[in-house]
């Protein structure tokens, strides 16, 4: 039996703040600041996971004031390997419209001491909320410092995808492909996490976008965040 497979614990609980609720780049908030809460399970070789955001009236979900992110994974070992298959349902309170969708994929995790690599994939197949497909390709790396509270966060992501409709397709592409990525540093002490990450895209230049890619709100920036979990 893996390691994954004999993992079982209690459910973890968690609350967070943040100047700006920021997904691959583009803001889910207007650029204002965001509370969400989180809650994960993991049963077996079974991770079951919500989140809840706030999103103010948000732009580039028509409207929506919350979103909820519904997950579930299977997770295995393979060698030192850690892979993941997983699926996501994003469901919107408060749009205007139907903007709910949904994501399949995964990733391969590799740890070595304080290091630990991730490689994944996540696709949106067709569908009308998004104006066609998504396929959102990432590599991130962590390190703890070690004898300290400090873990570096280092990724990069790029979307691309079949566009079915070009007004609905600039929600989670605008202008079509890009690619963001993230620099961070979190503090650790106990159940509370202070964090500061620079997140960007490539997205800073004359590309037409639709009212609802928002382009305001995808450009460059420097995030606080601070976590409780429990």
């Amino acid at each position: 039996m893996t390691t994954a497979a004999q993992a079982q614990s209690l459910p973890t609980v968690g609350v967070e703040a943040t100047i700006d609720e920021r997904r691959r780049g583009l803001s889910w908030s207007e650029g204002r600041a965001s509370v969400s809460g989180d809650a994960a399970l993991t049963l077996g070789v079974i991770e079951i996971d919500a989140r809840v955001a706030a999103l103010r009236d948000s732009v580039r979900h028509d409207g929506a004031g919350a979103v909820a992110d519904l997950g579930a994974a299977i997770v295995t070992d393979a060698g030192s390997v850690q892979l993941r298959g997983r699926a996501i349902g994003h469901v919107f309170a408060g749009a205007a419209r139907g903007m709910d969708y949904a994501e399949f994929g995964g990733d391969a995790r590799y740890s070595l001491g304080p290091v630990e690599l991730t490689a994944g994939a996540l696709y949106a197949p067709p569908q009308r909320a998004i104006g066609g497909s998504n396929l959102y390709l990432s590599a991130q790396a962590v390190a703890g410092i070690p004898a300290t509270p400090f873990t570096l966060v280092g990724g990069v992501g790029r979307s691309s995808g079949a566009v079915d409709d070009a007004a609905r397709a600039d929600r989670l592409r605008p202008g079509g492909t890009y690619t963001d990525w993230r620099l961070g540093v979190e503090h650790t002490t106990g159940p509370l996490t202070l964090a500061l990450d620079y997140v960007g895209t490539d997205l800073n230049d004359d590309r037409a976008v639709s009212a609802i890619g928002d382009r305001r709100h995808s450009g460059d920036r420097i995030l606080g965040r601070v976590r409780f979990a429990f």
